[in-house]
Parts: C-alpha cells; sequence; structure tokens
C-alpha cells in the first residue's frame, strides 16, 4: 500500500527531534503535518497519555497492539512492540498480542483486557457488562477509565495510519524476540 497522503515538509528542529528520539521521522507524523495543528496536537495527548500511571503500563501497550493487530495497523503494531522493548515489559508476552487467544502466556487480567481492546473496536463494540465489571473489579476506577481512553485512542490512530497508507517502518526489527503474525480470521471476534 502507498501512502495515500504525501508526507509534508516538517520543521527542521521537528525533523531532528523524531530522528533522534527513534532514528528516524515516523510517517504519521509527517503525512499529519499538512495540518501542524493536528499534528502537534495528537503528539502532544500522546506524550499526556504517557504519563498517565493508574493502570500498569504493560496493560495499556498490549491493549493498543490488540488494536492494531485487530484494525491491521502494522505501523501501530510496529511502534508499539518496539516501545515495549524499549520500556523493558515482558517482549515474549508483546510478541504474542496478535496471536493473544492462541497463547498460554497470558495472565487471566491480560486476556481480560485484550478481550476489553477487542471488543471497544469492533463496530459496534461489544463491550459487555461481566467483562467490564471484571476489570473494574480488578483494576479499579482510575486504571479503568485510563485503560478505556488509552484503547480509544489507539483506535483513533490505527484507523488513522490505515486509511492514510501509513504501513510499519520496520522499528520492530530491532527486537529480540520476532513478533508473531494475526492468526486468519473471518473478521468477526469470538465470543468469551
Amino acid at each position: 500500500m502507498a501512502l495515500r497522503v504525501p508526507k509534508a515538509e516538517l520543521p527542521a528542529d521537528v525533523r531532528e527531534k523524531m530522528t533522534e528520539l527513534l532514528g528516524t521521522v515516523p510517517e504519521p507524523v509527517e503525512v499529519t503535518w499538512h495540518s501542524p495543528r493536528i499534528a502537534q496536537d495528537n503528539l502532544e495527548f500522546g506524550r499526556m497519555a504517557g504519563r498517565w500511571d493508574a493502570a500498569d503500563a504493560s496493560l495499556k501497550t498490549f491493549a493498543h497492539m490488540a488494536v492494531a493487530a485487530q484494525v491491521g495497523c502494522s505501523w501501530c503494531l510496529d511502534i508499539g512492540y518496539f516501545q515495549a522493548q524499549n520500556q523493558d515489559l515482558d517482549l515474549a508476552k508483546a510478541s504474542q498480542v496478535p496471536r493473544w487467544r492462541e497463547s498460554d502466556v497470558f495472565t487471566p487480567l491480560e486476556r481480560d483486557v485484550l478481550e476489553y481492546a477487542e471488543a471497544m473496536t469492533v463496530t459496534p463494540p461489544t463491550v459487555t457488562d461481566e467483562l467490564s465489571a471484571r476489570l473494574l473489579d480488578r483494576l479499579g476506577p482510575a486504571a479503568m477509565v485510563e485503560l478505556t481512553v488509552v484503547i480509544a485512542f489507539a483506535n483513533l490512530a490505527t484507523r488513522s495510519n490505515t486509511a492514510l497508507g501509513i504501513e510499519s517502518q520496520g522499528y520492530s526489527a530491532a527486537c529480540e524476540v520476532p513478533l508473531a503474525a494475526r492468526p486468519q480470521a473471518s473478521g468477526a471476534v469470538p465470543a468469551r
């Protein structure tokens, strides 16, 4: 797939900072820079969300990666896995997110979080009272709200990137454990 909107020219200081942080400028920034305000607000929201600490970082990362796998956003899956390594999260688990239903590495809480991410992502959402109650009981209200907003933001990012034709930039190639491929599915999320 090719980019559906060409890359915009970034200011030199933005390009330098992105290259310093990630080794290259992320294509979502280059594409959205056609509207610098949207690009900057998106980056700022991502930075703010990264500072939230009510929910465990691994749960939020796994949830974002589950959304990316379900939507088919190779860019978000790629960068999410790369960030999991940089945050010293469990790469054996992170690598299995695209095939979490078939994997035996996840705890019951992690499985519920991954299910919740997928249930929020399908249209219309299929979040159940039972799943929400289990998560609320184990996470508490603050972490539940945080996780929900992180998943909603993941949907914004994955769907925007996919619609704009943005694909993986190979960030995850730096990870020691290869990222598992998502199993072929009918598009429906199995009920639990």
